[in-house]
């Protein structure tokens, strides 16, 4: 995908292809994703780009040890 717009879109889509096949832990999955993604972007209005799923990891738990930048 290119934006993030189009991303969420996809997502929802096979949310309900999710539901419609009574597959709830995919639904789940993807609902947490959409959130997840949507929240990202009320971050960087001005961003369109698909974030990588660490860069959303990262901007919603800045303070993991994967998201910790180090000065050598």
């Amino acid at each position: 995908m290119n934006t993030i717009d189009e991303h969420i879109a996809k997502d929802k889509t096979e949310i309900e292809a999710a539901k419609a096949a009574g597959d709830q832990p995919k639904v789940r999955h993807l609902q947490d994703e959409v959130k997840d993604l949507e929240e990202y972007k009320t971050h960087h209005p001005g961003e369109q780009k698909d974030p990588s799923p660490l860069e959303v990891f990262c901007d919603l738990n800045p303070d993991a040890p994967e998201c910790l930048v180090y000065d050598d």
